[in-house]
């Protein structure tokens, strides 16, 4: 389906803190361990969608836009006092910060396949990420024509809220990248905040900071896929988490385990780092299987599972979400990261997109290195074949996964 023109664009993001916390805190973890390296984030649009010239035009005015973007005191002073596990000067050093268009790579190619690229210092290129996947998500509905009634959103939101409501069912709203727009995220925010009496917070840090809600998130992917492509992927898992453990010290204790496959994940995870981390986020795969294999590692290292807690975040709606809550009953906790589902349920199909980090080195004088995913859902890897076969070797998963 072909993207044509709609009307003219307007300043979509206009605040650097509307985007994932989860950026700022690894941001700060390459700062940190990594100053000097390097990365490339690349945009892919599972759809398949055929974009136009005139849509092209809109993207690129954004993306000038984004150079615009300043953090102020008020925000600042809002991070630093509310971010106790992200010292100041990192406040600090992101007032200086200046999205650089420069930096960004977009183009279409004789398919009219939408490329975007992101390459600079990995502690700054990470910051790209969710506000182009916001900005190409709004833009997109905008030429379609497509208009959200917001009546309707929020009519749908209450009956959600209600099952949250009566069942204390614990959910996050984690619905930046993918929204439908920036206002019917804050509409759905504005409601989560008066009438959601189990909603535990939001990703997106402006929203944080607007309705007084908490902020939510700990690492993606990318911090596992890094250490991957630079340490071995035998070696990933174990280190991307004694990492993280080196700059938080402890907080932000909910660990990613399916980077790798959550079965790779669960053999490399040390007692230490079981003992030491709050849970685990499933975020591929059959829920109810994670949940047994979590639950039965736990007890071999002599872990009572149900001081442990899974963030389940995986294309989830609320039915679904109170069918696992059912399963993890009396087993472990549960929590539910819940995005399109919340900002983008308006009847139109949502943008299926997304940005990964492709590539690193650990500094100028290296060379470039494949950056690549695993899923505990097969068929979903990400990379190019070569190096997902590679991996798929090294970690003895080749002949299962191609049924040999």
């Amino acid at each position: 389906m072909a993207v044509t023109y709609h009307k003219s664009t307007i300043m979509i993001v206009k605040t650097l803190l509307d985007t994932d916390l989860y950026k700022f805190t690894t941001s700060y973890a390459y700062i940190k361990l990594f100053p000097s390296a390097l990365g490339t984030f690349s945009f892919n649009d599972r759809n398949a969608t055929q974009y136009t010239k005139e849509f092209l035009k809109a993207l690129k005015e954004e993306i000038r836009n984004l150079s615009q973007l300043r953090l102020s005191q008020d925000e600042l002073e809002y991070m630093a006092c509310n971010c106790r596990f992200l010292p100041r000067v990192y406040w600090e050093w992101l007032s200086s910060f200046r999205f650089d268009p420069k930096k960004i790579k977009v183009e279409l190619d004789d398919n009219h396949q939408l490329h975007i690229e992101v390459s600079d210092f990995l502690y700054k290129a990470t910051l790209y990420e969710v506000p182009l996947l916001a900005i190409v998500s709004e833009i997109k509905n905008r030429f379609y024509g497509n208009i959200a009634d917001i009546h309707n959103i929020l009519q749908k939101l209450s009956e959600k809220v209600e099952l949250s409501n009566q069942n204390q069912l614990l959910f996050a709203e984690f619905g930046t990248r993918r929204r439908f727009s920036i206002e019917v995220q804050e509409a759905v925010i504005s409601y989560l905040s008066t009438h959601a009496s189990y909603c535990t917070g939001t990703s997106n840090c402006h929203f944080a900071m607007k309705y007084g809600m908490k902020m939510i998130g700990t690492h993606p992917h990318e911090w596992f896929m890094f250490h991957g492509a630079q340490f071995g992927y035998k070696h990933a898992n174990y280190m991307a988490l004694e990492n993280w453990v080196n700059v938080y010290d402890g907080d932000l204790g909910i660990a990613l385990s399916d980077t790798y496959t959550s079965d790779i994940f669960l053999s490399n995870i040390s007692r230490k780092q079981a003992k030491l981390f709050d849970g685990v986020r499933c975020d591929s795969g059959n829920e109810f299987t994670f949940i047994d294999k979590l639950i039965a590692r736990y007890k071999e290292f002599g872990i009572d599972s149900t001081t442990k807690t899974i963030v389940f975040s995986n294309a989830l709606d609320f039915t679904k979400a109170l069918e696992i809550q059912k399963y993890c009953h009396n087993k472990i906790r549960c929590s539910f990261g819940i995005g399109t589902n919340l900002t983008n349920d308006t009847g139109f199909e949502p943008s299926n997109i997304v940005m990964k980090l492709t590539q690193c080195k650990m500094n100028a004088n290296q060379e470039w290195r494949e950056c690549i995913k695993l899923s505990d859902d097969i068929g979903k890897h990400s990379g190019s074949s070569q190096e997902v076969d590679a991996c798929l070797y090294d970690l003895c998963l080749y002949q299962k996964q191609k049924g040999i």
